[in-house]
């Protein structure tokens, strides 16, 4: 890309929007060649390792995928600044950063389990404004502009709708999503709100990827969600297209790290009074540090 074609005109949110729905896009694409090439069963374990903890796995198709995101965006963006989960960093020239997770749900994509995603979001001086999150099995597409509406796009037919967050308004009949930490510690105190938030609920969801949670809820397929400790790279993508779809959407600082244990909280707008009433009396809000 030429420095015209890198200038601020192509950096407004539908343009990077658009850039964000191409990188999920062809980096499903790997991830779905590169898992055909390793094994012919649901199983790949012998192709991972760990990071924070013995159940923090990453596989080479992580890396191998964030790989590709980075090295397109050094041709087609080179000002850009980078954040990746799996490691990758570069500090932004031109006010737009790029957050990025490679593999969102790796737990499930080791198992098979048919529920993980790509997430890119982009940012404009700290504040993201467009992004885009695919289902790498089922190839559903979702993504935002800020100010500009979520959609969610059946990539094997070409059908494109809009979103909208649930009309659930009692939280006795809201259906939530949650997860978990890698930190034993932290898991421990997170199973212990959840069993004081489920008497209150309808039922409660562990699927397995954050930003296919926060799609969920922008899709109405999941009333609200909570968690403690997720990084930016988890809800940069997911958080706005739940917000643009409607949903009220309380969110850690993007400076912030998983570590400091700071909730991300997502719910339909009809529950935000009674929902978030009831977050705050069983203490949903306060963080859980390890």
């Amino acid at each position: 890309m030429s420095a015209e074609q890198n200038s601020s005109a192509a950096t407004t949110p539908a343009a990077l929007r658009d850039l964000a729905v191409s990188l999920v896009a062809d980096t499903a694409a790997i991830i779905r060649a590169k898992r055909s090439e390793l094994t012919t069963d649901h199983d790949i374990r012998e192709f991972t390792q760990t990071k924070s903890s013995a159940v923090d796995p990453v596989t080479i198709v992580d890396t191998l995928a964030e790989d590709a995101i980075v090295e397109t965006l050094a041709q087609r963006r080179p000002d850009d600044g980078i954040r990746g989960e799996e490691g990758s960093s570069k500090p932004s020239a031109s006010g737009v950063t790029w957050i990025i997770d490679p593999i969102d749900g790796t737990v499930n994509f080791i198992y098979g389990v048919p529920q993980y995603a790509v997430s890119v979001g982009a940012a404009v001086d700290g504040r993201v404004v467009a992004g885009a999150v695919i289902n790498v099995v089922d190839g559903r597409l979702y993504s935002a502009v800020r100010d500009g509406g979520a959609t969610v796009e059946d990539t094997a037919t070409g059908e494109v709708t809009t979103l909208r967050a649930s009309l659930a308004e009692d939280p006795a009949r809201a259906l939530l999503g949650t997860g978990f930490a890698y930190d034993s510690d932290m898991r421990r105190t997170q199973a212990e709100l959840l069993t004081a938030v489920l008497p209150h609920v309808r039922d409660i969801r562990r699927m397995g990827s954050a930003a296919l949670d926060l799609c969920a809820v922008a899709e109405g397929r999941l009333d609200a969600y909570y968690e403690h400790g997720i990084h930016s790279w988890d809800w940069a993508a997911g958080g706005l297209i739940a917000e643009e779809a409607g949903a009220v959407v309380d969110l850690p600082p993007s400076s912030s790290s998983g570590a400091e244990g700071i909730p991300a909280v997502v719910m339909a707008p009809g529950l935000s009074e009674k929902l978030g009433d009831l977050f705050r009396d069983l203490g949903v809000y306060a963080p859980i540090r390890p």
